[in-house]
């Protein structure tokens, strides 16, 4: 099992730190920033929804066309409904993953 200096962690003292090693600590949070085709949205929300793990799903306006939040007890999980799930949706184009450090 891999060690972490818990205290540097919550205080942003150590960059450095892997982020399976975080996990260890933390509940794993993700913000997922999506962009899709035009005209597309309404569709990809209500499939985002059904996804085990996503616990939120905004239409929002800017560089991004959807935002998603994703929480499990383990990073691999996010990791996996991102590539196996969130990713093989027809008419998604790209993907941000923002992982939260600190809560």
């Amino acid at each position: 099992m891999v060690q972490c200096n818990t205290k540097s962690i919550r205080h942003g003292i150590d960059p450095s730190v892997d982020i399976v090693c975080i996990s260890n600590y933390i509940m794993a949070t993700s913000f997922v920033l999506i962009n899709c085709e035009f005209n597309s949205e309404k569709d990809i929300i209500e499939q985002l929804k059904s996804i085990d793990g996503i616990e939120q799903v905004y239409g929002v306006f800017g560089a991004y066309d959807i935002l998603a939040k994703i929480e499990s007890e383990d990073i691999k999980k996010i990791r996996g409904t991102i590539t196996a799930k969130i990713r093989k949706i027809k008419k998604i184009s790209s993907t941000l993953t923002l992982v939260v450090i600190e809560e």
